[in-house]
């Protein structure tokens, strides 16, 4: 992950440079200006995420609650795979798809760019690769964001899986 001094921040929040007749602003005081402590609140689950144990696999905390369920969970366990796949290669993959988070839908009705979409995924994978370091100091993970240039917007996606040795 590139240090956040070499961000060029303006390029991600594109009103800075308007704030103070034109003078502009940098993104902390911004986030002063126009935050509160409310979305403060909401975004710590986004950046320090809650995970959970079920049967053997980690996944996200509330994993039943608005999202794919046990019913999802057992659905992608019933999925066809490669005959000579090992039972931990089965779990991981499982693993992988109840964890996936698409970027762009962390707000709904706002069109993200491809720089933003980037950039937030680059930082999630950090903070998830040292929460589930922190919490599960027995296992290891692979955690994925495929950040490549010119996908389409929904593609940028963050997931976690145990990995398989």
């Amino acid at each position: 992950m590139a240090e956040q001094s070499d961000t060029d921040f303006t390029a991600l929040i594109p009103e800075l440079p308007q704030w103070n007749d034109g003078a502009g602003i940098d993104a902390e005081s911004w986030i002063g200006c126009v935050g509160n402590f409310e979305l403060a609140t909401g975004y710590s689950l986004i950046f320090w995420p809650g995970f959970v144990r079920f049967e053997g696999y980690v996944l996200r905390e509330g994993f039943g609650e608005g999202g794919l369920g046990e019913e999802g969970l057992r659905g992608f366990e019933q999925q066809p795979s490669p005959n000579d796949a090992s039972i931990e290669t089965v779990r991981a993959s499982v693993e992988a798809v109840m964890n996936h988070v698409h970027i762009a839908d962390i707000h709904c009705n706002v069109q993200p760019t491809e720089a933003q979409l980037r950039y937030l995924g680059r930082v999630l994978k950090d903070i998830h690769e040292v929460k589930l370091r922190r919490d599960f100091p027995d296992l290891r993970f692979v955690v994925s964001f495929n950040d490549e240039p010119n996908l389409d917007l929904i593609d940028y996606q963050l997931t976690f899986w145990q990995a398989v040795d």
